[in-house]
């Protein structure tokens, strides 16, 4: 590239000669002007030939230096892959080195492993002749003798299964029936409601006899009126200066008896008359029933209601439940729900509120089909109420299996609420029908003799055969007894299943 560069200045410094000779050839003449060309090419062709060896000179030493970098980086290179190919070579033989190790313990497992076949082959015929010379002595065969052993061993895992049955019956009905007090004890103590007995009917207290007729009016015009507005029967017959109105439906019922008094007080009862007092006390039930719900979710304490919620709610002021009223039953559970849920730490708001609204369906369960349970949990629902608050008030009756606290706090303060002496009547019917079926579970069961239903039906005496059941049996067969009563029969409160043997009895709540 040098003498490139140098042919070509010495050819542009020709050039340039040339045409200054041309220039002087011009001015003096053509001899002077050649000569002096001449000698400007010539030497332009010196600086030429000089430039061309130095750029000679410089290449050849660049070759030499580049020459001598290449062969040092091809010795560094060269002494690199030396000692890559001594690592190899190293790692090579410590490979080999742990394969012959290898080897050397695989051989040794393999003949470990003969050793063990015929150590267990050994064992087997040793157990063999053993089993053989046990089957000699003893005279039984392999089956024989385990079946023996099983029958022995269940014998006593059956002793010890009843007494540790025994023990921690004993234990678990100490510590919950003293815990179960207290809370409970303690629940009712704060609550002490009354007692409650209503019935389907109402009396109305009439001045004189004379007022009888004038409720039957002319060709029964006036009683038919009445029935026809209300809804319910007027029972007009030899009880003196009374009037009896019979309905299942409690508002009804009211409003009849609200009317007849005004009809009474005001003294002229026609059919015009009538329709107006009824319309009047309807109005007044209305407003009484709103004021029952504010009262109660006061009363309740635990937070606002949806007003149609409060107005269902004071609905139930005028319903029963096997003769207890049910919004006072209602208030009953809140506040039973309330101190327990207060006592174990559980949700507070929650429970009081699934109590309030657990028998809400029971003021509707004349307008929508279904459990009233069911309707409760859908109504509060709609009304926006929490999924807890539903899942409680859903399970109170196990239609659905709970899974909170609250829920079965709900359950547990509705049973107490509705189990409670006096709280609840019930028909002569049920209560037979109950008996008979406690006394049938427990006589079905063999070595039974006799069973007896006492205090309501809340314990069950069960007197079994000495020859046929031992005092082990007994505690099992109570247990059984107590089983099928949960599972076949639905109950308020606990039933006590008591087994008695020999003067000796066996006990088990439930």
């Amino acid at each position: 590239m040098l003498i490139a560069a140098g042919i070509v200045i010495g050819i542009v410094f020709g050039a340039a000669g040339l045409a200054l000779v041309l220039k002087l050839i011009g001015r003096s003449g053509l001899g002077e002007a050649s000569n002096r060309a001449e000698e400007l090419l010539e030497s332009a062709k010196r600086e030429a030939e000089n430039v061309r060896r130095e750029a000679e000179i410089e290449l050849r030493e660049n070759a030499v230096r580049l020459r001598a970098e290449v062969e040092q980086g091809a010795q560094e290179r060269r002494a690199e892959i030396s000692k890559l190919e001594e690592r190899v070579l190293a790692r090579q033989d410590e490979l080999e080195g742990k394969l012959t190790e290898l080897l050397r313990r695989e051989q040794g497992v393999s003949d470990r492993e003969t050793n063990i076949k015929q150590l267990q082959r050994e064992v087997k015929d040793a157990k063999d002749r053993e089993l053989g010379e046990l089957e000699r002595i003893s005279g039984l065969t392999v089956l024989e003798a385990k079946t023996e052993l099983l029958d022995r061993s269940e014998e006593l895992i059956r002793h010890e299964l009843a007494r540790r049955v025994r023990q921690l019956e004993e234990e678990a009905q100490t510590d919950a029936k003293r815990k179960a007090r207290n809370l409970v004890a303690g629940a009712l103590q704060r609550v002490a409601a009354s007692h409650a007995a209503e019935t389907t009917s109402s009396v109305v207290e009439l001045p004189s006899d004379e007022m009888k007729g004038r409720i039957i009016g002319r060709e029964g015009r006036n009683i038919r009126t009445l029935e026809h507005l209300t809804g319910v029967d007027v029972i007009i017959d030899d009880t003196p200066q009374a009037v009896v109105l019979s309905s299942f439906d409690g508002i009804r019922r009211e409003i009849a008896k609200l009317t007849l008094g005004k009809l009474i007080d005001d003294g002229r009862i026609q059919p015009a008359r009538i329709e107006e007092m009824y319309y009047q006390s309807k109005a007044e039930i209305e407003d009484l029933i709103h004021q029952a719900g504010e009262k109660a979710v006061f009363e309740a304490n635990c937070g606002k209601f949806n007003p149609e919620l409060v107005k269902i709610l004071g609905r139930l002021h005028y319903r029963t439940s096997y003769g207890q009223n049910v919004l006072k039953h209602t208030l009953e559970v809140v506040h039973l729900s309330g101190i327990m849920a207060a006592e174990i730490e559980a949700g507070i708001r929650t429970a009081k509120r699934a109590a309030l609204l657990h028998d809400l369906g029971k003021a509707l369960t004349h307008e929508i089909e279904g459990s009233h349970a069911q309707i409760s949990a859908d109504y509060a629902r709609r009304c926006g109420e929490s999924e807890a608050v539903v899942h409680a008030i859903a399970a109170h009756h196990y239609e659905i299996q709970p899974h909170t606290v609250e829920a079965v706090l709900v359950i547990t303060a509705d049973a107490i609420s509705g189990s409670r002496p006096g709280a609840r009547g019930d028909t002569l019917e049920n209560y037979i029908k109950r008996l008979e079926a406690l006394e049938e579970i427990a006589a079905r069961k063999d070595g039974v003799e006799k069973v007896y239903a006492l205090q309501a039906g809340r314990e069950v005496r069960v007197i079994v055969k000495p020859g046929e059941i031992d005092d082990d049996a007994a505690v099992l067969l109570s247990h059984e007894i107590a089983r099928e009563i949960e599972q076949e029969l639905e109950y308020p409160g606990q039933i006590k299943v008591t087994v008695i043997r020999e003067s000796r009895a066996t006990e088990l709540a439930k």
